[in-house]
């Protein structure tokens, strides 16, 4: 494993990477930990706004072109630019049942599930973890 293939792309694919490696990492630790505790809050508006900065510099990495310069991973890019605002404000409302499952949601798919397809073959992250 190494950084280096990450390090050296263009802007902003290690800003995107980082951001979904910083969402992963809080996403993960706040489906462990106590909910409704500012510390829950604090971590959830962290994530919240890491994955509204994953989506939004999505749009600006363009290697997979299938429609003009997008591809469809940009269709989940603009689900999140959606879902994320709409589970914070369920949290503001105390519609608990419905944030958790929208939180769990784009946790698993959205960034785990992405996550998962940029180990492809031919994709910056298959080169990061099993070498060039």
């Amino acid at each position: 494993m190494s950084l280096g293939p990450l390090l050296s792309a263009p802007p902003p694919i290690p800003w995107h990477a980082f951001a979904a490696f910083a969402a992963l990492a809080i996403g993960g630790a706040q489906l462990a930990l106590p909910k409704g505790t500012m510390r829950h809050r604090a971590l959830g508006y962290t994530w919240a706004a890491l994955m509204l900065v994953i989506a939004i510099s999505s749009f600006w990495i363009q290697q997979i072109r299938l429609i003009g310069p997008f591809s469809p991973i940009h269709l989940l890019s603009i689900l999140v630019l959606v879902t994320v605002p709409l589970a914070v404000w369920h949290a503001r409302n105390h519609h608990v049942a419905k944030h958790r499952k929208v939180m769990i949601s784009l946790y698993v798919f959205a960034l785990i599930g992405a996550g998962v397809f940029t180990l492809l073959p031919g994709r910056i992250m298959h080169a990061v973890v099993f070498g060039q």
